[in-house]
């Protein structure tokens, strides 16, 4: 489920992106550059949470 959250905000948040330095390089939007994008970063954060050491001392 985590997978899922992470990509529906980097979904809405490239697309938020892409949409906002289009209009002010006064280009137009386009959805596939957003998607692409959104792939990228997930996948980019995806494996820095796999790489990064979990703490076993975690006392919750």
């Amino acid at each position: 489920m985590k997978y899922f959250w992470t990509f529906f905000w980097v979904f809405l948040l490239s697309h938020m992106l892409t949409y906002i330095v289009g209009s002010i390089k006064s280009a137009s939007y386009d959805f596939t550059v957003g998607t692409i994008l959104a792939f990228g970063i997930s996948i980019i954060l995806f494996l820095i949470a796999a790489v990064m050491p979990k703490d076993k001392e975690l006392n919750v």
